[in-house]
């Protein structure tokens, strides 16, 4: 039985946001077999949905959740990850008990769903408890198996509300019964796992990732590597800037930092080092950018669409005020990883790349037209998001389809059939990718993979964030209805009496401790939750507010010690963590900077035009002193050197919260004063620090 190695991390076996396809599956043409058949009924149905909304979103969370999770038995049956240190055969046992439990929900819910949510509202019966009482424990079993810090606070919660009565205190409450809690988290469709957090990944996010499974399916990310790896060749600092390209474009359409790690990782950060970089360096380079992977739209880590729903504003309203934070936090850190990669003698250029075959150039510009599409479809056509996804889907799919017939046709012609195990470097599918599907190593990507490849992706995907949001839906519900919101706010109202800036630390603080245990969506649902409401009650605006949630989210995923990107990369680079963990919160400074934004320069989120335009020069500007502050090295006689960057420091500091925008702007001008000095005289003799 194959199972994921002993030797990978942590992280990767308990984030499915990390492709575990590297990994060989089962050689099971059974269980391969009933995974295909039932992800090919669920993207028939999904897709039927987007293109005529029948039911509404309720119905399908009622009907489409339990499947998720008959595909998330299935897909780590085939992996080996169900119970590795289980046999066989008896996981094979309890994959099908799952299994036949979740479809018996599933089949329950769809045909009782209008007399549960009608007839029976309130007064449910015994078997309506029984199912609904049965998918939270499925789901709990998830939690307890991807997110095990999720699963233990889901189970504090729920005693919590259960025996809320022996807490003293401002957190005392009189207590919830067992079948309130039951129906809380179950049958209730406006709370627990059928609830708006699991309907959202299977409407507007399920129709994102169509988008997304087709691209990485017909090899569009790995053609973004290859074009990454072309640039590479320009100059000696131009490999470390792909790198940084790379993760860039694979994050705008993965959304993961953990998952752009791996995708990018695995290729960028040896030939960093192959390149004389050092290995902490290289790791820190990755993991920085991978972690923007989480600020870049159109995905934004998919907070892009829980940010919508909770301001009751469309995707696009969020998205198009993503685009200038995503543009200063990417600009600071390719100046960053410039002055790192500047060091004499330590980046060597590259003599050779991946090939560019023609096919590849069409896959990038697939790429492209996928990101200009959605905004041209919502934003001149003003299409619904659900739709402006499905019809860049159809229209890319399409055309990627015939283009891989046509490839396959050629292929057909030129040569025979590659055999079992050969290599061809213009092929675009790794070795990996063609384990995952069975191919017994053959690395040619054909028509039948890349369709099986699309279903696996679109399949395990929306599943995994489906089942991740119904765990924090049980969450949410345990919070709401003991009233711990209100509860914080007051703490936060306190804090808020003092000054606004108080408020904003206890939530930086409140977050970060969430941060240090949780992924960054359930971070930031949980601040926004908790938070955002008593700063909005405060005076501020919510687009700030949120944004700030949003990168305190953001950053959670590199917030030390448990920081998984950071684990991640120096996992690959062979690296020591801590030293890996230091460099990338250095190059992640920004982020900091972007979080005292919102605050003093709303501008940046608050509308689209102009003024974001003159805000986001003034934190581009600030950010690119703070880096250069922390990075450059001015002179070689040290006190020189460090008043000069403590000089920079400070004026980065005007530019970004004088009230005055003149003076700010004649700030952020002397910070453009000082990196010419040192693009000028101090560069030719650099050491950096």
């Amino acid at each position: 039985m194959n199972r994921l190695p002993e030797d990978a991390p942590d992280e990767e076996r308990g984030d499915p946001s990390i492709d575990l396809g590297q990994y060989e599956t089962l050689d099971r043409p059974v269980v391969d077999v009933l995974y295909y058949l039932v992800a090919v009924v669920f993207f028939a149905w999904l897709f039927y949905y987007y293109l005529t909304t029948e039911g509404g979103p309720t119905l399908l969370a009622f009907t489409m959740v339990p499947i998720t999770f008959v595909l998330f038995t299935l897909d780590s049956l085939r992996r080996g990850t169900l119970y590795p240190s289980l046999s066989e055969n008896l996981n094979r046992v309890i994959a099908v008990v799952y299994c036949a439990i979740a479809l018996t929900v599933s089949v329950y819910l769809f045909k009782e769903f209008h007399a549960i949510g009608t007839v029976r509202a309130g007064i449910w019966n015994a078997t309506d408890l029984l199912i609904g009482g049965l998918m939270v424990l499925l789901v709990m079993e998830y939690a307890r198996k991807r997110y095990f810090v999720l699963f233990v606070l889901n189970i504090v919660l729920i005693l919590y509300a259960v025996y809320g009565d022996i807490v003293p205190g401002i957190f005392n409450h009189p207590g919830l019964s067992w079948k309130r809690i039951v129906t809380s988290l179950s049958l209730e469709d406006t709370t627990g796992v059928f609830s708006g957090l699991p309907q959202l990944a299977l409407t507007l996010i399920g129709s994102f990732v169509l988008v997304l499974s087709v691209l990485r399916a017909f090899g569009c990310i790995d053609s973004i590597l290859r074009f990454a790896s072309r640039i590479a060749m320009r100059s000696t600092h131009a490999l470390p800037q792909a790198a940084v390209m790379g993760s860039m474009g694979v994050a705008a359409v993965s959304g993961s930092g953990a998952a752009n790690a791996v995708t990018t990782g695995s290729a960028t950060i040896p030939a960093l080092i192959k390149a004389g970089m050092k290995r902490e360096n290289a790791a820190a380079v990755e993991a920085a950018a991978s972690l923007g992977g989480q600020l870049m739209p159109p995905i934004m880590g998919i907070s892009a669409f829980l940010m919508a729903d909770f301001l009751g504003r469309s995707y696009f309203d969020v998205v198009a005020r993503g685009y200038a934070p995503a543009l200063v936090y990417f600009v600071a850190l390719a100046l960053g990883v410039y002055l790192i990669s500047a060091r004499r003698g330590e980046i060597r250029m590259v003599e050779a790349a991946l090939p560019m075959r023609a096919e590849d150039y069409v896959r990038f510009a697939a790429f492209i037209m996928v990101v200009a599409g959605l905004i041209v479809l919502m934003s001149a056509l003003h299409l619904a998001p659900i739709f402006a996804a499905l019809y860049v889907f159809l229209a890319v799919g399409a055309g990627l389809f015939v283009m891989q017939l046509a490839l396959d046709f050629r292929a057909r012609r030129v040569s025979p059939p590659a055999r079992s195990g050969s290599e061809d470097p213009s092929i675009s599918m790794d070795r990996s990718q063609s384990q995952d599907l069975g191919a017994g190593g053959d690395t040619r990507l054909t028509t039948k993979t890349a369709i099986l490849r699309f279903f696996d992706s679109f399949a395990s995907m929306t599943a995994d964030l489906t089942l991740l949001l119904a765990t924090l839906s049980i969450l949410t519900s345990a919070f709401v209805n003991t009233g711990v919101p209100p509860k914080v706010g007051f703490l936060l109202i306190e804090a808020a009496s003092i000054h606004l800036a108080a408020m904003a630390l206890v939530a930086f603080v409140f977050g970060a401790l969430l941060g240090m245990g949780l992924p960054p969506a359930p971070t930031y649902i949980l601040t926004a939750l908790v938070i955002a409401p008593q700063m909005i009650k405060a005076g501020m605006d919510p687009w700030p507010v949120h944004f700030f949630a949003f990168f305190l989210a953001v950053w959670g995923e590199l917030t030390p010690p448990t920081s998984v990107v950071a684990a991640v990369t120096s996992r690959i680079a062979r690296a020591s963590f801590a030293g890996t963990l230091l460099r990338s919160l250095g190059l992640c400074t920004s982020l900091f900077v972007l979080m005292a934004a919102v605050f003093l320069r709303p501008e940046i989120v608050l509308e689209p035009g102009l003024a974001q335009l003159a805000a986001t020069a003034l934190v581009l500007m600030a950010a690119t002193g703070l880096t250069f502050g922390l990075w450059a090295k001015f002179s070689d006689r040290t006190p020189l050197d460090y008043g000069l960057r403590l000089i920079l420091v400070a004026l980065s500091g005007v530019a970004l919260a004088h009230p005055d925008r003149g003076v700010a702007f004649v700030a952020a001008g002397s910070v453009a004063a000082f990196v010419f000095y040192w693009w000028r005289f101090a560069r030719p003799s650099i050491r950096l620090a």
